[in-house]
């Protein structure tokens, strides 16, 4: 199976709905919090409010609609919430050309487009489960993942670009044409969906439904601990990301280009990592390289911690983003196929939904204490107790995995 393989013209439709929507976001990178200083004259605690803000409320709203979209086509769910963001987003333009812009607007907006991005994405888990054959799921993991950083590379530059030019409002108008596209595309897959039957409950919906995500990851001895793990890994990189620009371009006095070359060079890292990973499956296993991997991946950001003005201290912050973004490139799609293949088909978008609201929680407020930790200390040392801490993680990965659904089902075929 090479990472060439034509995984069916389904697929193609699908990627490329996920390809134009990741780069629309990726060119409106910080677009929010750029209007709101840049139109509202917003100051430093109302931006890291809009920012906290849109993922803790966004991921709180979204917790009901794990369990709605679960018993739901997959299909239609993802294009009514490519159509919300779309319309919520253009709110925004609309609002600024009638001079009826405000803060509060930003706020709403950024919830109901972070509770749609959680929902979105339950229910895209649950529909590639559905779409491709489970030994394909990494092919189509890392098509995805070399997407995104692919698009994290070529976004920032053009977005920053555009801003300049034409002002952040209009980054925001292309990402919300960029969602619409997505809703395209999806709808031109095509293909009869039956809609999911109940098995683990009476029809009617309950309060307890609420909690079946969590309750199922908690209960699975290997997705437990790689919840935990990938939860605390990701919220305390992120915690530590505006520190880093506080530090780079406040204390050390880097310029804005340096700053943005830093971190747009190194996701070429990505795109190396999600090709290897299927290669690194097939030699290694798939256990072995997970471990490996999100090992790895915790023994990067401790650098960020010594960087120095200059040239220096420029090429360390690259060498240690490309070292975690390359070890990510292989460790994330490894996970999303083996967190879809041992997640029964009825429970995806109850686990994916209850995952992802708790990722973004977790970082909305992991960001606000590390920036308090920053105003106690400083940034430089909030960023090493941030590096510090993820340098335990790696023991919160499991010591053993069940090999994949389809692997254990051939091996029964034939013994």
């Amino acid at each position: 199976m090479g990472a060439g393989r034509s995984l069916g013209r389904r697929f193609r439709w699908l990627w490329a709905a996920y390809a134009v929507s990741t780069f629309g976001t990726w060119l409106a990178f910080q677009a929010f919090p750029l209007t709101a200083i840049l139109v509202l004259d917003a100051g430093p605690t109302q931006v890291s409010v809009l920012a906290a803000t849109g993922l803790a409320v966004g991921a709180v709203v979204s917790v009901p609609l794990g369990p709605w979209v679960e018993f739901r086509r997959k299909r239609p769910v993802m294009v009514a919430m490519d159509v919300t963001r779309f319309a919520a987003l253009m709110s925004v333009p609309a609002a600024f050309a009638l001079g009826r812009l405000s803060f509060v607007q930003l706020l709403v907006v950024s919830v109901v487009v972070a509770a749609a991005d959680i929902t979105f994405n339950a229910a895209g888990g649950a529909f590639l489960k559905s779409l491709v054959p489970p030994g394909d799921l990494l092919v189509a993991n890392a098509r995805f993942e070399a997407t995104t950083w692919t698009a994290t590379v070529l976004g920032p530059p053009l977005g920053g670009t555009a801003i300049g030019l034409f002002g952040p409002v209009m980054t925001v108008v292309a990402d919300a044409v960029s969602y619409l596209l997505s809703a395209v595309g999806i709808h031109a897959i095509g293909g009869k969906e039956p809609r999911p039957a109940r098995t683990d409950a009476p029809a009617r919906p309950r309060a307890g439904d609420l909690l079946d995500g969590w309750r199922y990851i908690l209960a699975d001895p290997a997705l437990r601990p790689l919840f935990f793990n990938t939860i605390l890994v990701n919220s305390l990189i992120m915690a530590a990301s505006p520190l880093l620009a506080v530090l780079m371009l406040s204390d050390l006095g880097f310029a804005p280009w340096q700053y943005g070359l830093a971190f747009a060079v190194p996701c070429v890292g990505g795109l190396i990592g999600s090709r290897l990973a299927r290669r690194l499956v097939a030699r290694f296993g798939q256990h072995r390289v997970m471990l490996t991997a999100g090992a790895l991946r915790a023994c990067w950001p401790i650098g960020l911690a010594f960087i120095r003005p200059g040239t220096a201290g420029l090429v360390l912050v690259m060498a240690v983003e490309l070292g975690l973004i390359t070890c990510m490139g292989v460790f994330n799609p490894v996970l999303a196929t083996y967190r879809l293949d041992r997640t029964e088909t009825d429970r995806v978008a109850r686990t994916l939904s209850a995952w992802s609201a708790t990722g973004k929680a977790t970082i909305a407020a992991t960001t606000g204490l590390w920036g308090l930790l920053a105003g106690l200390t400083s940034p430089r040392t909030a960023i090493a107790i941030a590096g510090l801490l993820i340098l335990t993680t790696p023991l919160l990965l499991p010591r053993h995995i069940d090999a994949p659904q389809h692997e254990r089902e051939a091996a029964g075929s034939h013994p």
